[in-house]
């Protein structure tokens, strides 16, 4: 980006300010003479870091207009802001940055031009960003306005289950799931331009019309098998179990009369059911096959309901296990469910009203859609098999068979309907409503330690009850 003399000393005098405000710390927010907003007003602003990927969502009373520019050396995406000025809610990006998020160093805000506002984001790696707008929505206790969404997604992804294999032939005990593929660019992030212009130039206003930015599409990545997928090296394989904790991020599930939110509940029993898992061996005709746990989220983020089903068959789960809490429109309903998959009409009004309020979790969340792949989606939503329907209500059945021994049960068999999470055409798939987190009792259950270890017991002894009558296929499976 060229800039005329007149515009020297303006750059210059942007530069001495950032780098004293940059030594301040690892976030600096540059603001002009005015901060008073007009037009859209922002009401707040998120930041969502994780190994997986990291998520920015600026929550605006109005929709938010936007131009994208990503710059590769050294890597930024710049992102402006079309009517408004700088607003004091963005000073709260300040505290929203950590200093160990894995993709952003610093933030920088500036009035690039009248009406126009500029941030930047100073990355660590490149990235595969996406930035996409997300319309009002509201659900129970939680309500969004209009969002812009700034999602930050590695472009070299280590294969997860190579990463698990190699931890295990470390002798490690524990495996955090890191995202499963690379997502693709959307539309409006295939706008992005790779302008290599300094970062001065990010920060002062232009001269003369922005030229149209350069398209720069970035191909979807293959999804590759590992080799030996979830075999050792000598032969042996593993079972391999993918524990989804539901929600996460934007999305916080329900929540409890005392404000307890089921995110983080159900991530807290994840954590324990791996530890679990990792330590446990079963015992089959082909010999002891040790198992292993993959988390679709490990830490507090959001993962779309297709991305979570995906992740499971990436890494040839032989059982997926989602968990929630339960919640109802009054705190008198109790006691802990399991479901399966409907190839029909839900087993009960109550089932189908609970996948229902379940698939509403990307619209909570915040999907980008237009980098679904809607050729897969439709194929997931078509091959779910009438033998892995048949699988997972032997696997329901078996957790039930424990669950009733820590608690009361909502109801005695496994409930049918169509969750989109369940949807995995080859791996026997149950969610898992853990308690319902709207009962006062039952939400002091579920944030209790002892509770929770209980429930992870329960659910240990169900899947081995399920394997003992149901041993694992023979998988040889190198590519």
């Amino acid at each position: 980006m060229t800039q005329h003399n007149g515009d020297q000393g303006l750059r210059d005098h942007h530069g001495i300010q950032r780098r004293g405000l940059l030594q301040g710390g690892t976030l600096a927010l540059l603001l002009g003479s005015a901060d008073i907003a007009w037009g859209a007003s922002i009401v707040a602003v998120r930041v969502w870091p994780a190994a997986a990927y990291t998520r920015v969502t600026i929550e605006s009373d109005m929709a938010l207009k936007t131009v994208p520019i990503f710059v590769a050396n050294p890597p930024r995406l710049a992102v402006d802001i079309e009517g408004i000025e700088l607003n004091p809610a963005l000073k709260e990006l300040v505290g929203k940055v950590r200093s160990d998020d894995p993709y952003i160093t610093g933030v920088r805000v500036g009035q690039y031009a009248n009406k126009t506002v500029r941030l930047v984001l100073d990355l660590r790696q490149l990235v595969k960003p996406q930035v996409f707008n997300l319309q009002p929505v509201k659900t129970g206790n939680t309500q969004y306005q209009h969002r812009l969404v700034l999602d930050l997604y590695p472009s070299d992804v280590a294969d997860p289950l190579e990463a698990l294999i190699v931890d295990k032939l470390k002798g490690g005990t524990i495996y955090n799931a890191p995202s499963m593929t690379a997502t693709p660019t959307s539309p409006s992030a295939s706008k992005l331009s790779t302008h290599a212009d300094p970062v001065g130039d990010l920060m002062v206003k232009p001269n003369s019309p922005t030229e149209p930015p350069a398209a720069a599409t970035a191909a979807s990545a293959p999804i590759t098998t590992a080799a030996s997928v979830n075999q050792k090296q000598d032969g042996e394989r593993y079972i391999i179990v993918a524990l989804d904790p539901g929600h996460g991020g934007e999305d916080p599930g329900a929540s409890g009369p005392s404000g307890t939110r089921e995110k983080d509940v159900v991530l807290k029993i994840a954590h324990r059911m791996r530890d679990r898992i990792n330590n446990t061996v079963i015992k089959t005709k082909q010999g002891n096959l040790p198992m292993r746990a993959y988390l679709t989220r490990d830490a507090d983020y959001f993962v779309p309901l297709q991305q979570r089903v995906e992740k499971a068959r990436r890494v040839q789960a032989d059982l997926f296990i989602s968990i929630h809490a339960d919640a109802f429109q009054t705190p008198d309903a109790k006691g802990a469910s399991v479901f399966a998959l409907s190839d029909g009409a839900a087993s009960s009004a109550a089932a189908k009203w609970m996948a229902k309020q379940e698939n509403r979790a990307d619209l909570i969340g915040g999907l980008n859609i237009k980098t679904q792949d809607i050729a897969l989606q439709r194929a997931l939503l078509d091959m779910s098999t009438t033998a892995q329907i048949k699988d997972s209500l032997k696997l329901g059945s078996a957790m039930l068979g424990q669950i009733k021994h820590i608690g009361k049960l909502h109801k005695p068999r496994v409930e049918q309907a169509g969750f989109a999470v369940l949807k995995a055409p080859d791996i026997p798939s149950v969610l898992v409503e853990t308690a319902f987190i709207s009962n006062p009792e039952e939400e002091k259950r579920l944030i209790s330690p002892q509770y929770q270890n209980d429930l992870a017991d329960a659910l240990m002894k169900g899947i081995e009850r399920y394997f003992s009558r149901n041993p694992p296929l023979a998988k040889t499976r190198n590519t």
